[in-house]
């Protein structure tokens, strides 16, 4: 039986920068996941997620990403790593908006926040909004609120720099190893691989799509496992206006679709191609039954409803697409919190789908609660509580 004082499963978002601030602050911690991080197969793929500090998902989630914004910029300074990229972020919508996100009143949360946390902001018109990016076909009655700090990270280097820090520090790591189960001990939490049994003094479940199978069945209920579908289209003509001096990451509220978009801007490689979602939520899958396979079809019904009028120079080849998983909660909300039935296991479940930039400081702030019992920012609106347990 291998014993350590902090055991982290899964070695995703949550999980890889708890590991590294465990490490950071002394503590014999060992991560595990049954793959070899960065993958493909959970949640955080895929070359880019969007950063962005007032969050229309709820004014209590800005500190989060405020927070990861001074630790990531802290880690590219330690390692010389290339993590994030400021390029401006629009929300943009209408009173003629068709389209639903996840949350209702995204667009007024999401400036109410920048007021709440006093985020520098702008409100543009859609003759301002073309005048500055014209690559986006705007409707004359849209509007857009605009974030400087807004951008994007690249999920890939982040993990992969985490994980370098957090094995520097002292972590262990074990990849390539299926967790079955866990369950409090008499010293603490043990954890049964398909390999070994570890004792831990406390343990960090964040195991993403997979903590439905692992949690028991009075918690599985709240989870609720998504496939969602990332495209990437050529670009018709010159690359220049999606380059990321030029272009800015966006959430689009449509006029027509039932969904609203989400994008970024070009890596610089026209053979790459501009990176395009819809932001909502595709059928419930599991990590054993998902589809991780996209037709021409799906490509090309994307193209004709949700690019090809708001974007239209981007042309319906398809370059590349990519399929992860959202875990997503009630509400779309977060859970961090101990379990109730054992304050020796802390579940992280920071996603339904806008998680990872808020990770870097879910990582600090999940190391807080194992060494000081407490931590600096207020994660009770993550309790278990909120969710009626």
């Amino acid at each position: 039986m291998k014993q350590c004082d902090v055991l982290v499963l899964g070695l995703g978002a949550a999980g890889s920068a708890a590991t590294y601030q465990l490490a950071k602050r002394g503590v014999k911690v060992v991560g595990l996941d049954s793959f070899a991080p960065p993958h493909d197969q959970g949640s955080s793929h895929g070359d880019s997620r969007i950063t962005r500090l007032a969050i229309g998902e709820g004014v209590a989630y800005s500190p989060l990403a405020m927070r990861s914004h001074q630790i990531w910029r802290d880690m590219e300074r330690e390692t010389g790593a290339d993590l994030m990229r400021q390029t401006g972020g629009l929300i943009m919508t209408s009173p003629g908006k068709t389209s639903v996100l996840p949350v209702d009143n995204f667009f007024s949360t999401t400036v109410a926040a920048a007021k709440v946390h006093g985020i520098a902001h702008e409100i543009l018109d859609a003759r301002e909004i073309a005048r500055r990016f014209p690559a986006f076909n705007v409707r004359e009655d849209e509007v857009a609120y605009y974030e400087q700090e807004a951008g994007y990270l690249k999920p890939e280097n982040c993990l992969r720099t985490q994980l370098a820090l957090a094995e520097k520090y002292g972590a262990e790591l074990r990849t390539g190893e299926k967790v079955l189960g866990f369950e409090p001990s008499a010293h603490g939490v043990r954890v049964t691989t398909e390999h070994q049994v570890y004792e831990a003094g406390k343990l960090i479940a964040a195991a993403g799509a997979w903590m439905p199978q692992l949690i028991g069945a009075r918690y599985a209920k709240l989870f609720t496992v998504r496939r969602q579908v990332l495209f990437w289209f050529a670009v018709n003509g010159p690359i220049e206006p999606f380059l990321p001096d030029n272009f800015p990451i966006y959430i689009w509220e449509l006029q027509g679709p039932e969904r609203g978009i989400y994008g970024f801007p070009s890596s610089g490689n026209a053979g790459d191609g501009v990176k395009v979602a819809t932001h909502g939520f595709g059928p419930v899958t599991t990590p054993d039954t998902i589809d991780r396979t996209v037709n021409a079809d799906e490509a090309a019904e994307m193209h004709a409803e949700y690019v090809a009028p708001y974007l239209p120079t981007l042309d319906r080849r398809c370059i590349k697409a990519v399929v992860c998983m959202y875990t997503v909660l009630p509400g779309d909300r977060f859970l961090i919190d101990v379990l109730p039935e054992s304050d020796r296991i802390i579940v992280a479940s920071p996603c339904s789908g806008h998680g990872f930039k808020h990770s870097a400081a879910i990582g600090e702030a999940l190391a807080e609660m194992v060494t000081a019992g407490k931590t600096r920012l207020d994660l009770s609106p993550f309790r278990f509580s909120e969710f009626g347990i």
